[in-house]
């Protein structure tokens, strides 16, 4: 028996039921903040493993290659354990796997060994990736269709919230004095490997306080009692009379998504050394680590701006208008110097807070029964945030970090044409009811 096309499933808004989701909106917000929260701590081990390993930017930057590299991997997979356990069940798994993640950075920093930490990051990403899936599409879905955006944007910012906190935790409790690579080069094998293992020693308390808050956060999700949103899962063993490779604005958006975060991680991951810089803060790297919290900052406050605009504004007008702001403002800092560039590529991060949920939503409307599937091919697309740093880190190599930001400009073009163009879902595009 098929299902109901996705434009008859999604007419209804799941609150016709007369249920309020409130409660459980409010459970899976947390989710988000845990995983903004981990997300942006590879920030800080970013200079963190630089300076321990002696690493160029291009291979620091296989730290975010390894984390976001998982998405493409998993992603997929986390879609059908979501078509066989449902949305609340693939959440706990996806909080168990991130604790398992997290505690290898003990044996990894024991050690200690780069390849390890790369690993431990793969193990803790594959757990995000599979509550990613679960997560966006359930908020998207938990409530009235025409306001999905603004809901999405509204968990979003707590997202948000915890990206800023991270690079206050990580300063803290992570970075220490940045150590002379000079001196360091100079060392003997022994007196080496003891420096090492002293500085990635730093790294194992605060992974493992979070690997237990992740394992009490999955007992929580488990115990709580979630609605369940039929008409936006794919039942087992029954189908589907459609595609989703026939929804242009699923594939336009799953591109989206991989710049965007390309262009976000990019921006992020560099800013600790670029803030360093002599011609551009020339900070420490733990003073430097602040500034990074606001660059998440204005994330979080953007969110909470966007979150009540798009109960009035559409969600294409204003990501449009964000694009151009960021695109604007990655260039000024590259064409300046001084206290003007770090400001300008700080402010990114505010125009940057929109975009995820909004390309999201734009990305997977329409999609019914298929929503699950369609959240995770655009959840997979966050391999972007694997190879863009990557390509910008070689770039960085040949050109200096400096101007190597030209990299996320394209990105937000990209985003600019999805917003005015390709983020049309079929209803719009073929004047379908």
């Amino acid at each position: 028996m098929a299902i109901a096309s996705p434009n008859t499933s999604t007419s209804a808004p799941a609150s016709t039921s007369g249920q309020s989701y409130g409660a459980p909106l409010a459970t899976v917000t947390t989710l988000f903040f845990m995983w903004g929260f981990l997300t942006c701590l590879n920030d800080i081990l970013v200079p963190h493993l630089k300076s321990i390993f002696d690493l160029t930017y291009t291979k620091v930057m296989l730290i975010q290659f390894a984390f976001f590299g998982a998405y493409f991997i998993f992603s997929i997979p986390s879609a059908k354990i979501i078509d066989a356990i449902g949305y609340q069940r693939s959440m706990v798994v996806g909080l168990l796997t991130m604790g398992v993640g997290a505690f290898l950075f003990v044996p990894a920093a024991s050690v200690p060994s780069y390849p390890l930490f790369l690993g431990a990051l793969i193990v803790l990403a594959a757990g995000i990736t599979c509550l990613q899936v679960a997560a966006n599409p359930y908020v998207t879905i938990l409530g009235k269709p025409e306001t999905a955006s603004s809901r999405l944007n509204l968990t979003q910012a707590f997202n948000s919230l915890g990206t800023f906190l991270a690079p206050f935790f990580g300063g803290l409790f992570i970075l220490t004095t940045a150590p002379n690579m000079t001196e360091i080069r100079a060392l003997a094998p022994d007196a080496l490997q003891a420096f090492r293992v002293h500085e990635a020693a730093t790294v194992k308390m605060p992974y493992v306080g979070l690997g237990i808050a992740l394992v009490l956060l999955a007992i929580a999700i488990g115990s709580f009692k979630l609605p369940k949103i039929e008409h936006a899962q794919h039942p087992r063993g029954q189908k589907v009379n459609d595609s989703i490779w026939k929804h242009p604005n699923l594939i336009f958006g799953a591109i989206a998504i991989f710049v965007y975060v390309g262009a976000e991680v990019s921006i992020g991951s560099f800013l600790v050394n670029y803030f360093s810089q002599p011609e551009i803060g020339g900070l420490t790297e733990k003073v430097a680590a602040s500034f990074v919290a606001f660059y998440w900052g204005g994330a979080m406050v953007g969110r909470f701006i966007g979150s009540a605009l798009l109960q009035k504004m559409k969600t294409g007008g204003l990501l449009a208008t964000c694009a151009v702001c960021a695109a604007g403002l990655v260039a000024l800092s590259m064409l300046t110097t001084g206290h003007f560039a770090m400001y300008s590529i700080i402010l990114v991060g505010f125009f940057n807070s929109i975009m995820f949920p909004s390309i999201f939503t734009l990305g997977v409307a329409e999609l019914g029964p298929l929503t699950g599937d369609g959240s995770g091919i655009m959840i997979m697309a966050i391999v972007g945030g694997a190879l863009i740093p990557v390509a910008q880190g070689w770039i960085a190599d040949h050109i200096g970090i400096h101007h190597a930001f030209f990299l996320p400009v394209i990105c937000y073009l990209y985003i600019l044409f999805f917003a005015l163009s390709g983020s049309k879902p079929n209803s719009e595009r073929y004047g379908k009811a």
